[in-house]
């Protein structure tokens, strides 16, 4: 016979499942709280530098070039064609070398007609003074012949008063003298007055005709030097440079053809990056990296304007000029803007060089790992940055660039 059993109680069973429960919830929550592993980076492929304390040199820098302080430059003064090359690029040449020969008909015949243009000018010169002189010298006549009538007139005229009253001449042949001396007074008066006015009006209608002559004069001579400047010679003396032109070329008025330079004489011209040039000025010390030697030199010039980013900045050099230097060599230069005492500071980042606050990772736990803090940048130099704030003497950072890792806060380092 079979016997009813009480059911059995799950309470243990169940309180093993709710702890189950329980437990992957609770690490569910943990492991949704931890935050993601730091990410490892290889150390020896990072450039670190320390934070330290002292004088730090504030400079900027930029490439460039040797260039000629004095330079002359050749240029054609008429349209022309190249006959012949007498010098050479990279030749020696004094003041008043032959460096080509060109030629223009068409300028020959400019100067030909100038010099016609003269002559004619000259020859009415002359011809205007001979008439004016021969004028003057009839009017003389004129006026002399006038004052001889004038006188016998004025005689007649005195004689006729006293026959008048002796009744000697009628009154006809009387009136007739008076009105003759009459008439003479007026023809010498008009006579002198027209040879003063011709005497007068001489000087000034020859100076015009001079001043004409003068004039083409000058024209003639400009164009005489215009046809001389056809054989083309050096202005300078030093060596010639770009005369790239051949035999048959043509060339135009104003067309560089070449240039004379000094090469004893040299400047460095530098290429400065338009945030750094700012603070550049006339006078301060500068160095030039020739690649064969350090050359010490000063500002002497700085552009107003920057162009595709950089401002040009002219070196004069103080120093000897080491072998090698030429026009055109390729230089690195340094300018120093200023010297900061007593400052905390550190190499200058890859990124972030800027004055004003930056993300640096500061190196931690022994050189294990690195985190990121905030520091404020002050001055810059071309490989050193002032710290105004965020880390102190003996910190060391990473200067290499960590833009990859700008999402997180702290990287291991192997």
């Amino acid at each position: 016979m079979d016997v009813a059993r009480a059911p059995q109680k799950k309470t243990g069973r169940n309180a093993m499942i709710a702890g189950g429960v329980l437990l992957v919830v609770v690490v569910t929550i943990v492991l949704a709280r931890l935050k993601p592993a730091a990410p490892t980076v290889e150390g020896a492929t990072l450039y670190q530098d320390s934070v330290r304390r002292g004088d730090m040199v504030r400079d900027v820098r930029g490439p460039g070039s040797l260039v000629p302080e004095h330079i002359t430059w050749i240029s054609a003064r008429a349209n022309a064609r190249v006959d012949k090359l007498v010098a050479e690029s990279g030749q020696s040449i004094k003041l008043g070398d032959i460096l080509l020969e060109t030629s223009n008909p068409d300028q020959q015949i400019q100067a030909l007609n100038a010099e016609q243009a003269l002559s004619a000018a000259q020859a009415g010169l002359v011809t205007l003074t001979t008439q004016l002189h021969t004028q003057n010298l009839s009017q003389e006549g004129v006026v002399a012949t006038t004052n001889t009538q004038f006188v016998q007139a004025k005689q007649d005229a005195m004689a006729a008063d006293t026959l008048l009253a002796k009744k000697l001449i009628s009154p006809f042949d009387y009136n007739n003298k008076k009105a003759l001396a009459d008439e003479l007074t007026q023809r010498l008066r008009i006579a002198k007055e027209q040879l003063a006015l011709m005497r007068s009006t001489v000087d000034s209608q020859i100076s015009v005709q001079r001043q004409q002559v003068n004039r083409l004069k000058d024209i003639a001579k400009f164009q005489e030097d215009i046809l001389a400047s056809l054989v083309v010679r050096s202005p300078d003396t030093g060596v010639l440079q770009d005369l790239t032109l051949q035999p048959g070329q043509w060339v135009t008025s104003g067309t560089v053809l070449a240039k004379v330079v000094q090469p004893g004489k040299l400047k460095a011209q530098l290429r400065i990056p338009e945030t750094q040039a700012k603070d550049v000025q006339i006078g301060q010390k500068a160095s030039v990296d020739t690649r064969n030697g350090i050359i010490p030199g000063h500002v002497s010039r700085k552009d107003p304007s920057s162009v595709a980013g950089t401002v040009l900045v002219d070196v004069a050099l103080d120093g000897p000029l080491p072998a090698g230097a030429v026009p055109d060599l390729s230089v690195d230069g340094t300018i120093v803007i200023e010297q900061l005492k007593n400052v905390l500071f550190t190499g200058r980042p890859a990124s972030g060089a800027g004055t004003g606050p930056v993300g640096i990772f500061k190196v931690v736990e022994n050189g294990s790992a690195a985190i990121r803090v905030q520091v404020l940048l002050g001055r810059s130099s071309v490989n050193l940055v002032e710290i105004v704030r965020g880390l102190n003497v003996g910190d060391k950072v990473i200067l290499s660039d960590m833009s990859q890792w700008d999402n997180v806060e702290r990287v291991r380092l192997k």
